[in-house]
């Protein structure tokens, strides 16, 4: 069991790598990367290396196919952060500024490689760490990962078939 002093040396250190990270999110505004709303070519890089790990054994077996599943994921993830109230959007930029800074990715997220060089295995492992930490802004910044991830993909029509689901039923029905 962990003493105060070193739940407080942790409490510390985590506020001053978040701030950090705010820090780094907002010191030169953020502009979306070629092709997208809202991310930016780093924020890209991440969500391109979750999607795999979150979504593991729904994405097709073929690699082209996979490849094509996991680009229309992040550009479906884009568009979702994009429809986000400003103050949603902040919080998950700077998520993504204390994932993208290679400090914050190694001490907090535990990847050593860059996101665009990280194995599934290893990504999957921080998501891990993530879920069942006992501290809650970790478990919240997975629960919100995932979640859009997770939509991305099931709103997809391409992911439909995988799960049984045969899409919504048609509206335009015949006038009576």
């Amino acid at each position: 069991m962990a003493t105060r002093r070193q739940f407080l040396k942790v409490g510390l250190a985590a506020g001053a790598l978040l701030a950090g990270a705010g820090w780094l999110a907002f010191r030169g505004g953020r502009a979306p990367g070629p092709g997208y709303q809202w991310l930016d070519a780093r924020s890209a890089a991440i969500v391109k290396a979750l999607v795999p790990a979150v979504l593991a054994g729904s994405l097709p077996v073929s690699p082209d196919a996979r490849r094509e599943a996991v680009r229309e994921t992040v550009a479906a993830f884009d568009r979702a952060v994009a429809g986000l109230s400003p103050a949603i959007q902040a919080e998950i930029a700077q998520l993504f500024a204390l994932l993208g800074n290679g400090a914050g990715r190694f001490v907090v997220a535990g990847v050593r490689s860059a996101w665009a060089e990280a194995r599934e295995d290893e990504v999957s492992a921080f998501l891990h760490r993530w879920r069942t930490s006992r501290f809650g802004l970790l478990r919240a910044g997975y629960q919100a990962l995932t979640q859009l991830l997770q939509a991305s993909w099931y709103g997809n029509p391409a992911s439909w078939a995988r799960i049984g689901y045969p899409g919504p039923p048609s509206l335009g029905g015949t006038p009576s």
